[in-house]
């Protein structure tokens, strides 16, 4: 199975997708995508990481998804978005490419054997309108994205104010 869990920022999504993932399987895996960018965001990795217990198996994985055999194991990634802003920094904001790879490395993945997997992406699109050229292109390069894993997505929850509301599935 493949759940999307969608939403806006602080909406619930880690929660639900946690929760989840526990409900699947008494030893999930965790993979985080973000890149270390500074200090601040170290401390919020290490406090995300102090979230979850001895259950959790963590692994930092920034792009490339495909080297990591998820085959017969329940896994949460989180994020999409900062998964996507690591190909739309390494190709210099080429939105058409980063979303040819982003693609490559999910259809990699999708088609490992006895799979439970639960992506964490947001709704970026649905909040303020980016005020730079290059924050409209990476709204757009998520959007697309989005769709493109709704589409193979099993279920697909929109997570509205910590509340899970099922929009496909």
């Amino acid at each position: 199975m493949i759940y999307l869990i969608t939403g806006g920022e602080r909406s619930g999504k880690s929660s639900y997708a946690q929760n989840l993932a526990l409900q699947l399987s008494n030893t999930p895996i965790y993979v985080a995508t973000a890149r270390k960018w500074d200090d601040d965001f170290q401390n919020r990795i290490d406090q995300h990481q102090q979230e979850r217990d001895e259950r959790w198996t963590n692994i930092e994985k920034e792009k490339h998804l495909s080297e990591i055999d998820f085959s017969g194991k329940t896994a949460l990634i989180d994020c999409v978005t900062l998964w996507l802003t690591n190909f739309f920094v390494d190709t210099k904001n080429d939105v058409a490419q980063s979303l040819e790879e982003a693609k490559k490395e999910f259809l990699s993945i999708e088609n490992q054997q006895n799979i439970n997997l639960i992506i964490v992406t947001n709704e970026i699109g649905m909040g303020v309108h980016a005020q730079t050229h290059i924050g409209r292109k990476f709204t757009e390069l998520q959007g697309w994205m989005n769709q493109f894993l709704a589409s193979h997505a099993d279920e697909v929850i929109l997570m509205v104010s910590g509340i899970p509301v099922k929009i496909k599935g």
